[in-house]
């Protein structure tokens, strides 16, 4: 009985000292938040000269038990914030203690850049900040300077179409903020192609494939580029201004609301007047964009990106005078015109996101956008010529007459097309995984009526003569209604481990397809490769692979048949299929340091079997295709880019390429439109040791020139080359006032005042005559005479930038 009532009282013991040490203990709670009053995920919270802490959850709550006494002392710290502190006194309880951290400033050490990053995706980042004060005709765009990467090449300075490994320039994805972006359809020249949906002044980053690019990016054959608009941190702007144009962008932030605004003008007035065909050109191009970012709360964001681009060429020649041919064999052409051309192209484009964070592994994001256009070209234009033969080919050292004859051409083009899109996308990191996945879903609707013609006689000869009977020489008639729906999914997996041999990198994935138009489901498999191997780690090493379709849009179904008179009319081919390219990239960087600055060399060799081609020509930026799935090829070729910092502080880089397309035409082996054999591009930049405030850009590119046919003919009939393309542009920028360095600030009414810099731009340095297409001349014996036309000539511009 004794021993069990020791028992009872050394429980009750126990019982009696944990609730002593319980009424000991003092419970803090509470929320840490930061100056903007969010919410401060995985802060630690700890009791001074204990092992008692937490850390807060994703909402900033945090609890914690300790032990009661006169002070106990709370410390909190986070990394990027200012540690804080909090005394105690006599507490006891149950105590509720907030807090609110700030963020440090910390003033960096010079850092000294000692080896560029290495490339391990397809997906190429490129700094776009130097750029901005380089000589471009385009107005800074950042297709300018896309061209003068390896692999890319662009024929006609007044365009942003370009083309990658040989493609067509509808090959080439574009996306704003991950929303995929349309281009005008109708546009034939540059003259009337306007400013770039790119608004160079509203840029953040830039990525930018020129193949094997992962699952996520949509159906095209070529390249994708990738495209982030900045969010300002607080009030800015700039205003820029030139003989060519001028542009405004504006940009304000708050603690959860930030916009940015881009106005752009642009007239080609004063570079279209260094062309050969002399007139009144009265062009005028204009577009606003927006984008608008709201925090509804710590884990949604809702963001709007918007663009309104009305673009109106209006062209009355007079005349225009040609000389061409070789100086044995030296020709002239003369034309005096009648008529004039009215184009105009209206585009609207607005997308809506939605992002909502769940963890810090997972996030989800909604995505709607709409994207309208209007598209208008006019034309009745008539001209009388005359073809001479110049120079001493005959005897007696005088020339002859090869043609004489009036051509007029007519045109009333009318398209108005509009894309609606409603998208998913997630995003779930799990270890080592990083897993993308998402849904889109399209729908389109097209209206086009277009009537063409052109009537040529020469001598007093119809062409084609069919006495008594007038026909044209070409007449196209659409009138066109369609609406489809396009369905889209894709999930891929980025792996990411250190092994002892090095990093290895894998991305693979799959993205499936469906168009209701012509029933077609596609299945693309995409996989790509990168290791950085531990012995020598200068090297990095890609390889990717992977199926990529190009899903015919409006254009690519256009079949031209005759009907029973025999004039050309328009059907739609709802047998058409998806264009495919099977990628093979091989390609490796390697850094190293030169003259104590460093350099990266890149090399990539790839192959791309090419099949269910649709056959097409390109006439002056005009693509047209065939209709049918008629041909099958391939596309082989090396790119090579020295990167570096020639000049300290300044990024410039060199490229060349070698490229070789066949395409099998009707039974015959051809090159394909945009076949390039080779190209060199170089963009250098240089600062003047004794005058810091002067800047030099040069930009300059040659490359091989491309297949060209006659007018609706094709090149299993028969093709030559343009000459070689030739471009050197150099431009000077001073500062007025130089940018001020962190913790440097101006008094009075500079101090609102960023930078301001003045610019002179001297375009086609050379005065080189590029020849971007040829106008036909046939006289009474059905003999053809290719005409070039030239691109622009020497320019100058002046620009003036002020940054605040």
């Amino acid at each position: 009985m004794k021993i069990f009532q020791r028992h009872i009282l050394f429980i009750l013991y126990i019982l009696l000292a944990g609730f002593s040490v319980i009424a000991a203990q003092v419970r803090i709670h509470g929320k840490v938040t930061d100056g903007d009053n969010q919410a401060i995920e995985f802060a630690t919270v700890r009791v001074a000269g204990t092992a008692v802490g937490t850390t807060t959850g994703l909402d900033g709550a945090y609890s914690l038990t300790a032990a009661k006494a006169d002070t106990i002392k709370v410390v909190f710290t986070c990394i990027g914030y200012k540690e804080q502190q909090r005394s105690l006194v006599n507490a006891e309880g149950d105590v509720v203690l907030n807090m609110r951290l700030f963020k440090t400033a910390k003033e960096l050490a010079e850092v000294e850049v000692s080896e560029f990053k290495k490339q391990t995706t397809p997906m190429q980042s490129i700094d776009v900040g130097a750029y901005r004060h380089a000589p471009d005709v385009s107005g800074g765009s950042i297709e300018s300077l896309i061209t003068t990467m390896a692999g890319v090449n662009s024929s006609n300075e007044m365009s942003s179409q370009y083309s990658v490994r040989g493609g067509s320039y509808d090959e080439n994805l574009v996306y704003i903020n991950g929303i995929e972006v349309y281009r005008p359809l109708l546009v034939t020249s540059g003259q009337q192609e306007g400013l770039s949906i790119i608004n160079p002044d509203m840029v953040d980053k830039v990525s930018f494939s020129t193949g094997g690019f992962s699952p996520e990016y949509a159906d095209r054959m070529s390249s994708v580029l990738d495209i982030t608009y900045r969010q300002p941190e607080s009030f800015e702007g700039s205003v820029s201004g030139s003989l060519m144009g001028g542009s405004l962008s504006l940009g304000q932030s708050t603690k959860r609301f930030s916009q940015l605004y881009g106005l752009r003008y642009k007239r080609n007035n004063s570079l279209l007047s260094s062309m050969e065909t002399r007139g009144e050109y009265d062009p005028d191009f204009l577009d606003f964009q927006t984008n608008i970012n709201y925090r509804i709360s710590s884990r949604l964001k809702a963001s709007f990106l918007g663009n309104v681009a009305i673009n109106n060429y209006k062209f009355t020649p007079v005349d225009r005078t040609t000389n061409f041919g070789t100086a044995e064999d030296a020709k002239q052409f003369k034309v005096y015109f009648d008529g004039k051309e009215k184009d105009r192209f209206e585009t609207y484009f607005g997308a809506l996101t939605l992002q909502y964070t769940q963890s810090r592994n997972t996030n989800y994001t909604l995505l709607a956008s709409g994207f309208l256009t209007n598209e208008l070209v006019s034309y009745d234009i008539s001209g009388e010529y005359w073809l001479d033969q110049a120079g001493t080919s005959g005897e007696g050292g005088i020339g002859g007459e090869l043609g004489v004859g009036r051509y007029h051409e007519h045109a009333r083009d009318r398209l108005k097309a509009s894309v609606m899109s409603l998208g998913f996308r997630g995003n779930t990191a799990i270890k080592k995984h990083s897993i993308s996945y998402g849904v889109t879903l399209n729908h389109e609707k097209i209206y086009e009526r277009t009537r063409e013609w052109e009537l040529r006689d020469s001598a007093g000869f119809s062409l084609p003569s069919h006495s008594p009977v007038l026909k044209m020489i070409y007449n196209l008639t659409s009138n066109q209604d369609m609406a489809s729906t396009r369905m889209g999914l894709f999930v891929q997996d980025g792996y990411r481990v250190e092994l002892k041999q090095g990093y290895l990198g894998i991305n693979g994935g799959v993205r499936v397809s469906y168009w209701d138009f012509n029933h077609e489901w596609l299945v693309s498999p995409r996989l790509n490769m990168s290791f950085i191997p531990s012995a020598s780690s200068h090297w990095a090493f890609r390889f990717a692979t992977g199926l990529y379709y190009q899903a015919p849009f409006f254009k690519e179904m256009r079949r031209v048949v005759k009907d029973d008179d025999g004039n050309n009319i328009v059907r739609l081919n709802r047998d058409i299929k998806s264009q495919r390219s099977f990628h093979v990239i091989l390609g490796s960087d390697y850094t190293f340091r030169a003259f104590n600055r460093p350099f990266k060399f890149s090399a990539e060799a790839y192959y791309k079997a090419l099949s269910n081609l649709i056959p097409y020509e390109v006439d002056n930026l005009k693509v047209t295709y065939d209709g049918e799935n008629s041909s099958s090829g391939f596309v082989t070729g090396l790119d090579l880019k020295l990167f570096g910092q020639f000049v300290p502080g300044s990024d410039s880089w060199v490229s060349f390429s070698l490229m070789k397309t066949q395409e099998d035409l009707r039974g015959v082996k051809v090159p394909r439109p945009n076949d390039q054999r080779y190209s060199f591009a170089l963009y250098f930049t240089d600062y003047f040791p004794k005058f810091p405030k002067l800047k030099l850009s040069l930009r300059g590119i040659f490359s091989d020139g491309l297949p060209t046919t006659a007018p609706r003919s094709s090149r299993d009939k028969g093709y030559f080359r343009t000459p070689a393309y030739k471009r050197v542009d150099l431009g000077f920028s001073y500062a007025l006032l130089s940018p001020l360095a962190d913790g440097q600030a101006r008094s009075g009414a500079l101090r609102y005042i960023k930078s301001v810099w003045l610019g002179l731009d001297c375009f086609n340095l050379f005065d080189i005559s590029n020849v971007n297409s040829y106008y036909w001349v046939t006289d009474v014996n059905n003999i053809q005479y290719a005409v070039p036309n030239y691109l622009t000539r020497r320019q100058i511009n002046v620009r003036l930038t002020i940054d605040f």
